[in-house]
C-alpha cells in the first residue's frame, strides 16, 4: 500500500528529501502561495505548528504558482517572504505544480487518495491534506478552510 512516506520531494536548495523522514508523525501538507488572498493562512498554520510540533506534528509547505502565478519565481524570495511576514518555521519545499502534466507525484497521490468536491484537481492555493501517523491521507480541506477550523482533526491524529 502506498503512503506519503514512499515519496521524495525537492527541498528549497534543490536537494531531495524522503518523506520517510517524517514516518510516524501526523502531517498537514499544503500547497502555498505568497501573493494570494489566502496568504494570511500562513499565520494560523505557523500558530498550529508551534502549538503541536512538540507532539511530533509537522506542516509541510509546497509553494505553487499555478493559480494566477501568485508565487515568486525565486524560491529564496518565497522563503524570505514567509519568514519575515509570518514567522514561518515549518518546512517549506521547492516550488511545484499540483495539477497537469508536470504535477508533483506526491500531489498526484494525495489527489487520488482524497478527491475534491467536483474533481480530483486542486482548485486553488492552500488546499490542505491531513496525514495520519501511518502516512495515509485522512482528510482534504478546501483552500478557504482556515487552519484553525481543522485543529480538532489535527489533535485526533496526535
Amino acid at each position: 500500500m502506498t503512503t506519503v512516506y514512499d515519496f521524495t520531494v525537492k527541498k528549497t536548495d534543490g536537494s531531495e528529501q524522503s518523506l520517510k523522514d517524517y514516518e510516524g508523525k501526523p502531517l498537514l501538507i499544503v500547497n502555498t502561495a505568497s501573493k494570494c488572498g489566502l496568504t494570511d493562512q500562513f499565520k494560523e498554520l505557523q500558530e498550529i505548528y508551534e502549538k503541536y510540533k512538540d507532539k511530533e506534528f509537522v506542516i509541510l509547505g509546497f509553494p505553487c504558482g499555478q493559480f494566477n502565478n501568485q508565487e515568486f519565481d525565486n524560491i529564496e524570495e518565497t522563503t524570505e517572504f514567509c519568514q519575515l511576514n509570518y514567522g514561518v518555521t515549518f518546512p517549506m519545499y521547492g516550488k511545484i505544480d499540483v495539477n497537469g502534466k508536470n504535477e508533483d507525484p506526491l500531489f498526484s497521490y494525495l489527489k487520488s487518495a482524497k478527491g475534491g468536491l467536483l474533481s480530483k484537481d486542486i482548485k486553488w492555493n492552500f488546499t490542505k491534506f491531513l496525514i495520519d501517523k501511518n502516512g495515509q491521507v485522512v482528510e482534504r480541506y478546501a483552500p478557504t478552510t482556515k487552519p484553525s477550523k481543522i485543529e480538532k482533526d489535527i489533535t485526533k491524529q496526535l
